[in-house]
C-alpha cells in the first residue's frame, strides 16, 4: 500500500521486490516466482510490465543507478565547492552502504549484478555506463580544482575513481561502510595536496 492507502502499481511493486531479492540473493538465484510472490502480484502482471526477466534486470539496474544519483544530488546540494563535490560522490556511496539491507551490505548492487551477467549482456553496459558517469562526475569536480592542469585533473579523477571502487569492493566483502569512510578520508587528503 502507498501512503495514501491505495495499492502501489504492480510495476512499482515488482521493481521493489526485484531490488530486494536481486541484492539479497543475486540475479541468477532469484526466479520470477519469487519476485511475483514477494510483490504480491500474479505472474501475468510481471509479463504485462516486463517482456522478460532480462528486461526486469535492466529496469532494476536503471533504478539502482537513479537511486544513487539521487543520493549524490542530495549530497551535492550541501557541497561548498569542487572539493566537496568530489567528496559528495564518496558520501553517496557511503549513504548507499548504510541502507537497511535484508542480509546486510554486500557491496555495489550494480557490480554484483554485472558479475552474474554474461559478457555482452545489455545489463553490463548499464553498469559500465554508471561507473563511467561516476568517474565523469569526479572528473568534473577535479577539473574545477585544476582548471589549468587538465592532464593532472584526468589522472587524479581516475585515481579517485579507483580508490572509490576498491573501497566499495572491500566494504562489500566486510559488510559495512568503514572502508568507504576511510576512502573518503584518503580522497580528502589527496585533494588537499593538489
Amino acid at each position: 500500500m502507498s501512503e495514501s492507502g491505495r495499492p502501489r502499481p504492480a510495476r512499482k511493486r515488482l521493481l521493489e521486490a526485484a531490488a530486494r531479492r536481486f541484492y539479497a540473493d543475486g540475479v541468477s538465484a532469484t526466479g520470477i516466482d519469487t519476485i511475483t510472490a514477494e510483490a504480491g502480484v500474479a505472474k501475468m502482471s510481471l509479463y504485462n510490465n516486463f517482456s522478460s526477466k532480462s528486461e526486469l534486470v535492466l529496469a532494476y539496474l536503471d533504478a539502482r543507478h537513479e537511486e544513487w544519483l539521487g543520493l549524490y544530488r542530495a549530497r551535492l546540494e550541501r557541497a561548498e565547492g569542487p572539493r566537496d563535490g568530489v567528496l559528495s560522490v564518496f558520501d553517496a556511496y557511503t549513504d548507499h552502504a548504510a541502507f537497511a539491507y535484508e542480509h546486510g551490505f554486500r557491496g555495489c548492487g550494480l557490480l554484483n549484478a554485472a558479475a552474474e551477467l554474461a559478457a555482452g549482456d545489455p545489463g553490463r553496459d548499464v553498469v559500465r555506463a554508471h561507473k563511467e558517469e561516476v568517474e565523469r562526475l569526479i572528473a568534473g569536480h577535479v577539473e574545477e580544482l585544476l582548471p589549468d592542469r587538465p592532464a593532472e585533473a584526468r589522472a587524479t579523477a581516475e585515481h579517485l575513481a579507483f580508490l572509490l571502487e576498491g573501497a566499495m569492493a572491500r566494504a562489500g566483502l566486510e559488510g559495512d561502510g568503514d572502508r568507504l569512510r576511510h576512502a573518503r578520508e584518503l580522497a580528502a587528503t589527496l585533494l588537499d595536496r593538489l
